[in-house]
């Protein structure tokens, strides 16, 4: 292995994290599973097509502005994050809103998508209210199911949106833990 040329520096559901071994051709999604532990995060495709490895990352654009958006870390190199916050399913902690609407609509039957889609649905709700059926469909676009037939999964984001925002913008990353909103400040 060939060690990157520098750390890596980010934060990981809330904690600093520097990674000063890893080979540059080292995916996220490998070393959350096999470094972090954090197997709530599955390997589907490996192509980031089936969106199982969903995590959410973070950021500020250089304006300063709070980036928050949806990873397939199975095809995300480690190095390419230094700088940002990394959310797990692990790491919304609690019951969050999509993970409580999820069980209310029966989004899940076999349960290995959930996670990808959980974080998905939490990425899209730090963004503002789901306003309607497209803007669901669109948000999840990018996760694959082939249990449900994705209306559970779909009503389960417009009733997480309602129950977090209530119809109103609650500002950026609402419904994230504290970790996502002071990862990049």
């Amino acid at each position: 292995m060939i060690p990157s040329q520098r750390p890596i520096r980010f934060v990981l559901d809330g904690t600093p994290i520097t990674v000063g071994d890893a080979a540059p051709s080292t995916m996220l999604l490998d070393w959350l599973r096999t470094q972090a532990r954090a197997t709530g995060t599955k390997e589907g495709c490996a192509e980031g097509d089936c969106g199982a490895c969903t995590v959410v990352l973070a950021g500020r654009d250089p304006d300063g502005t709070l980036r928050v958006e949806p990873c397939n870390a199975c095809i995300r190199p480690l190095a390419s994050i230094d700088g940002l916050g990394v959310l797990t399913v692990e790491g919304l902690g609690g019951a969050h809103p999509a993970q409580t609407a999820m069980v209310g609509c029966h989004g899940s039957q076999c349960g290995f998508c959930t996670p990808g889609f959980v974080t998905a649905m939490a990425a899209r709700l730090a963004g503002g209210p789901v306003a309607d059926h497209a803007q669901a469909c669109e948000a999840l676009a990018g996760n694959l199911c082939r249990c449900t037939g994705y209306r559970p999964i779909v009503a389960a984001l417009r009733e997480a949106s309602d129950a977090l925002h209530g119809g109103a913008d609650a500002g950026p990353a609402a419904g994230l833990p504290a970790c996502v909103g002071a990862l990049a400040a």
